[in-house]
């Protein structure tokens, strides 16, 4: 899957928790995100001289919310783990799991969430 290919299939499937998504959707996604937040954050500084709160910045992260919620959710799915897993986040340390878990390569075949989405 390329960048493009990662963009459009994180806005299609913007509110589908079931499902797999490969390693290469889930950093196309992640890679999206982080240069739609530095191009945001660049129009709030050049709009707000006072450092005040940036609306583009909320508006991005307000609209990029979900889809990037399910994507993280299909990438679980894809190491056949549970969504719920997602929430190890909030503990601080679980993101480093989640991470490690990101780069691993997804189940081989079709498993309980759905069928390999490289094959």
């Amino acid at each position: 899957m390329n960048f493009q290919q990662a963009i459009v299939s994180g806005f299609r499937n913007y509110v589908t928790f079931s499902g797999r998504a490969a390693r290469s959707e889930f950093w196309y996604w992640v890679l999206f995100v982080l240069l739609v937040n530095a191009a945001a954050n660049i129009i709030d500084m050049a709009m707000l001289s006072s450092g005040g709160v940036g609306i583009m910045g909320a508006l991005v992260g307000l609209a990029l919310f979900l889809p990037g919620l399910a994507v993280g959710i299909r990438r679980l799915h894809d190491l056949d783990r549970t969504g719920w897993w997602l929430l190890i986040a909030f503990t601080g340390v679980g993101i480093i799991l989640l991470i490690v878990w990101d780069c691993m390569k997804g189940t081989t075949g079709s498993n309980q969430y759905g069928p390999d989405p490289l094959a």
